[in-house]
């Protein structure tokens, strides 16, 4: 069963398949990132756009967030971030001629990778649902700016409160606009400030702020390459963080220990070829020292009763640390004691054998790190699973000290600054008193939306004003019909975007695509020119410079857009200098040194050192743990872990290697042996066999929730793979569909995506 794509949009399921590979970057890296290149920036361009890539006289790469060191290569970037530096940097436009050409409705029966590729938006586009022009021809038509914010002041005006209004921002968005944006939405009258954050690691942070009083990562680079074991948790560096695989490979030559942890083998952990060096690119250096393929879910169950036998070894424990500095151990203890050898096992999928020797490394080593993605985020049970590993760490001292540490591994590459920034829906009161003496302004102190609570609002009627900073909202968020039911229902929706994406074509009754600046391109206002800056996943801010004219004369930057969208909205009743910020980003920052702690003589320290900062993290730097205890707690919550009906799989969404979250680079996994498709499902060639599902069969997705409710994927290519038995894999967004809108973690609301219990019936039919 192959689909039949509209014209111009590629088949993509019907992809070549190949077996998995066991090494990542390499040569093939080297020649995908040249071609990826020259398609989309010439030859000339290339080369000066990536030697500035992640410089610290150039622009911050928007593939990740993942840290440099102060001393850089000349090529500080991977595979990964070349492509999204090539789509930016494209010399492929999206003019008024293409919207004339398209309709909405065309639009919206194209995938996510055709939108992708036509180039960068060039002009604002508005478009007026319920017109003269029949259902379903509906086309944006060019606004000016003027008339853009116009129609934003008059819909938000028109509101009854302020909290019908939503505004979300993509961690792609710099500190500087991230400021402006909340600051803008706290003196309209609202703390509806979802954002990216509330998807990916809002579980890392609920933990993390419960039990170390910060909802960061606690580790340097320079701790990764200190380390004598790293754990890695549900994590794909290979494609996710590409360059964190040299950090890794610095850590293995100085003696370091990594085990990883996670259902799918994944080349990057098996072997790394490093392109920065000849010996890396010929033969490579493995990684992993012991690979656990846990069944999905089971990683709280696994931590449990490793933190049960380092209770039982004499010696294991640090007292010192554990007396000085921490609370709640003694009914820590009690439960991690009652961890149960036989449930653990059934929980995992794991053998004896192989705990056993994960628990000979674990107490081999003094300084221990766990670093973990989106595989231990996006479950019912993520917050314990966190807690969990905490617990890990505080048992043996491994929090505050050299080579040691948390680090949830981020991925947009400011989503952890724009947090930062007060984008946040529960804002602290402290912070929130700060703003208002810095500005002279009321904040609300109820709580706003999250993501999950936005589309309710929006199905419900609650919201009817929807502005997006960045990102693709639609297409990453859940419960894909409800979504974007949710979003027709909208007055207006607002896009502030560089390209096309699935969310533009599903709109409210008015749309606006307010064309903006990238990372790669100058920025120059009134007041002369100007950077941004970013925080990373450890907690470093620095610069960013782009170095290319703008796409067209027509765009704005992100920090003009909403100074101008404040002025309209607030008019002279604001006090709030916005032209001021709009000439200056300077001036930004001394305002927000003033409000955020840990930013005092931004500017100064800026141009000190572009390569920036370290922001001020307690527990690192003074083993000092801002709790409600005021120390670090342990915690001790019941063991959890997806248990599956007979004849169903457990099915994780995931991204392939041509995929950065929502942006879809190419049809290819080269890592997993996929080439020219997307609409695969990864399953164990023993359960495969078990439902009559053979290697190239198509299947229907169903997934099953306790409530008695389905959601269906249709027409997915069965690929046999090593995943874990009992366990399947496929990509999002093609699965969001799959997850409802109410299946989310307890305690952070974020959407339950990584454990889905799907049966997989015969593609087409009513099974």
């Amino acid at each position: 069963m192959v689909s039949k794509p509209p014209a111009g949009d590629p088949v993509q399921d019907a992809p070549q398949v190949a077996p998995p590979q066991h090494a990542a970057a390499g040569l093939p890296a080297v020649a995908h990132t040249l071609r990826i290149a020259q398609a989309q920036m010439g030859v000339a361009r290339s080369a000066r756009t990536l030697l500035k890539v992640n410089q610290k006289d150039g622009f911050d790469c928007p593939g990740c967030a993942w840290p440099e060191g102060d001393k850089r290569h000349v090529a500080e970037f991977c595979e990964n971030g070349a492509k999204a530096v090539a789509e930016e940097a494209t010399l492929r436009r999206v003019t008024p001629e293409f919207f004339a050409e398209h309709s909405v409705a065309d639009l919206a029966n194209r995938s996510g990778y055709w939108l992708g590729q036509q180039g960068r938006i060039t002009q604002p586009m508005l478009l007026e649902r319920g017109g003269t022009e029949p259902e379903g021809s509906e086309r944006y038509e060019p606004v000016s700016w003027e008339r853009a914010f116009a129609i934003i002041a008059e819909e938000l005006t028109a509101l009854s409160s302020p909290d019908e209004a939503l505004f979300y921002t993509s961690g792609r968005t710099s500190n500087e606009a991230a400021f402006l944006l909340q600051l803008f939405a706290r003196e309209f009258g609202t703390n509806n400030l979802p954002d990216c954050s509330n998807m990916c690691h809002e579980s890392s942070g609920s933990a993390l702020n419960e039990t170390i009083g910060i909802g960061k990562g606690s580790v340097s680079l320079e701790d990764l390459h200190q380390a004598d074991l790293i754990v890695v948790a549900g994590q794909n560096p290979g494609t996710n963080h590409p360059r964190m695989l040299s950090a890794l490979e610095k850590a293995k030559a100085a003696g370091a220990k990594i085990i990883s942890v996670n259902p799918l083998p994944e080349a990057g952990l098996e072997k790394f070829k490093n392109p920065q060096t000849a010996t890396g690119m010929l033969r490579g250096a493995a990684l992993n020292d012991l690979f656990l393929q846990i069944r999905i879910g089971g990683d709280q169950a696994l931590f449990r009763l490793l933190n049960k036998l380092i209770l039982e070894t004499d010696g294991a424990v640090d007292t010192e640390f554990v007396g000085t500095h921490t609370h709640g151990y003694e009914e820590f203890a009690a439960a991690a004691r009652a961890a149960d050898w036989d449930e653990t096992l059934a929980a995992t999928g794991l053998d004896r054998a192989e705990i056993e020797r994960a628990l000979e490394m674990v107490l081999a080593s003094k300084r221990t790190i766990v670093c973990w993605a989106m595989g231990l985020t996006q479950h019912k049970h993520s917050v314990p699973t966190i807690r969990e590993v905490v617990n890990f760490l505080l048992l043996r001292g491994n929090i505050g000290r050299p080579g040691a540490g948390v680090c949830p591994v981020r991925g947009h590459s400011n989503v952890q600054g724009d947090r930062t920034m007060g984008i946040f829906e529960r804002p602290a009161p402290a912070f929130l008193d700060a703003l208002d003496k810095e500005f002279g302004i009321v904040s609300p102190r109820h709580h706003g939306f999250d993501v999950v609570r936005s589309i309710q609002a929006l199905r419900d009627g609650e919201a009817k004003v929807f502005f997006a900073m960045g990102g693709n909202f639609v297409g990453a968020t859940p419960d894909t019909e409800v979504t974007e039911a949710a979003m027709r229902r909208a007055r207006l929706t607002v896009h502030v975007s560089t390209k096309l994406n699935r969310s533009h074509a599903v709109t409210g009754t008015r749309a606006l695509i307010l064309p903006t600046l990238g990372r790669t391109d100058k920025d120059v206002q009134a007041g002369g020119k100007q950077f941004v800056t970013v925080e990373d996943s450890m907690g470093l801010v620095h610069t960013s410079r782009g170095n290319l004219p703008p796409a067209s004369p027509h765009l704005l930057s992100e920090p003009a857009i909403v100074a101008r969208m404040a002025r309209a909205v607030l008019g002279a009743g604001s006090a709030t200098p916005w032209e001021e910020f709009e000439k200056d980003y300077a001036t930004i920052r001394d305002r927000i040194a003033r409000v955020v702690p840990g930013f005092e003589n931004f500017n100064a320290r800026l141009a000190a050192d572009p390569g920036g900062f370290a922001l001020p993290h307690a527990p690192r730097d003074e083993r000092r743990f801002p709790t409600a205890t005021g120390k670090a707690n342990f915690t001790a919550a019941p063991v959890e872990y997806p248990k599956v009906p007979e004849g169903r799989l457990l099915l994780q969404t995931l991204r392939s290697h041509d995929q950065y979250n929502t942006t879809i680079y190419g049809l290819d996994d080269r890592y997993r042996g996929i080439k020219g498709g997307r609409r695969v499902v990864l399953v164990h060639p023993e359960d495969a066999a078990a439902l009559g599902l053979a290697d190239g069969s198509y299947t229907d997705l169903v997934s099953e929730w306790t409530d008695g409710s389905e959601r269906r994927a249709p027409g997915f290519r069965v690929v046999h793979y090593p995943t874990a038995r009992g366990c399947a894999a496929a990509y999002y967004p093609e699965t969001n569909v799959l997850v409802p809108l109410e299946s989310t973690a307890d305690i952070s609301n974020t959407p339950a995506s990584k454990s889905v219990v799907v049966r997989l019936v015969p593609a087409g039919t009513a099974g």
